[in-house]
């Protein structure tokens, strides 16, 4: 890996805040569309239909032709003026990032996860994982990563149930997928009984896999996420990654607000994970530890205190867990003996 210049870090600080900040106050002005006026009854009656993206078209009832309407549409418009002026800043941090050595995602990958975020697929919980999330933490460490980044498998991450409350109560994730006009269809199951769980674009490798925690005897059966309106694939110790999620930037051309693990359980994850890989997916498990390992000697030069908080959070799991993590660390390069030292002190 190699360390991305102060004034990238920066740049990247200051485009955090305007994101959070964006979407904190996000409201009827951040949605694009137009007002018509309907003739309803004998009356005139104002609403406003959004443009069709990820979220499909859908029609609000503004109020009756009178003042006070009226006065609804003009703060829209001086709103609307404001979220494109915002917009327009984003882009152009995006672009300088970009100039000074950011990680980007791929455009079709960039425009698929926007859309989801635009349908709030983000904001009812679900978490961004596999590739897509390393190079966002890449960004959010300030380094670029030597790894093969090349891989247009979005993978979402999603408990059965979200532990706390959101405005938003749901997000219907294969509708969002349709309005995109990209051609997503569900991939069938090994078992045609089974509910799907992942979504491809006929004859190209752009594809969207929903997982969620394997939770006892449900595990290897698809589960029914019902706030995403889609089944998610078992995973083992996938809740251990969602536990501690963190909003961080996606770039492309624009930049997404997406949910992404906490560094330090990314990399033990993903530890965890290459030792579970069968014999012919193991080109999977060498990338597995190679991510894994270049975000541990990220952490250990930095922030070796994320290290520790991850490793506390593994030893609250089942004794196997840390077995297979001993074994997985002797795998990584002897470079990084003095992180692997620090992981195995703190383990129980």
């Amino acid at each position: 890996m190699t360390r991305q210049p102060a004034e990238t870090q920066t740049l990247y600080a200051e485009l955090s805040e305007r994101l959070r900040a964006l979407e904190a106050a996000r409201s009827f002005a951040s949605l694009a569309g137009s007002f018509s006026k309907k003739n309803v009854r004998n009356g005139d009656y104002w609403y406003f239909k959004t443009s069709e993206g990820a979220a499909g078209q859908k029609e609000y009832f503004i109020g009756p032709d009178n003042a006070e309407t009226k006065a609804v549409m003009k703060a829209y418009a001086a709103g609307r003026k404001e979220t494109e002026e915002t917009n327009a800043q984003i882009e152009r941090l995006c672009a300088m990032l970009r100039q000074g050595g950011a990680m980007t995602t791929d455009t079709p990958s960039a425009r698929v996860i926007a859309g989801l975020a635009s349908a709030g697929v983000f904001r009812v919980g679900a978490v961004l994982v596999g590739t897509h999330a390393y190079i966002a933490l890449g960004n959010l460490l300030g380094v670029r990563w030597e790894s093969a980044l090349r891989t247009q498998d979005i993978d979402l991450a999603a408990a059965t149930v979200l532990q706390v409350a959101v405005p938003q109560a749901e997000a219907d994730l294969p509708k969002a997928l349709d309005a995109l006009n990209m051609g997503f269809l569900p991939v069938p199951g090994l078992n045609p009984k089974s509910p799907e769980t992942s979504f491809k674009v006929r004859g190209q490798q752009l594809r969207v896999d929903l997982l969620t925690p394997a939770m006892g005897s449900r595990s290897g059966k698809p589960v029914a996420i019902p706030r995403l309106k889609a089944a998610a694939q078992p995973l083992e110790l996938l809740d251990y990654l969602l536990e501690a999620p963190i909003a961080v930037p996606l770039l492309n051309g624009g930049a997404t607000l997406v949910n992404v693990p906490d560094p330090a359980r990314f990399a033990l994850h993903k530890l965890l994970i290459s030792g579970r890989r069968q014999v012919f997916e193991q080109a999977k498990a060498g990338k597995d530890r190679q991510q894994a390992g270049e975000i541990i000697a990220s952490l250990y030069e930095d922030r070796r205190g994320d290290l520790r908080l991850a490793v506390e959070a593994l030893n609250k799991r089942a004794a196997a867990w840390r077995a297979r993590l001993k074994r997985e660390l002797a795998k990584l390069p002897e470079e990084l003996k003095p992180a692997r030292t620090l992981i195995l002190r703190g383990l129980e």
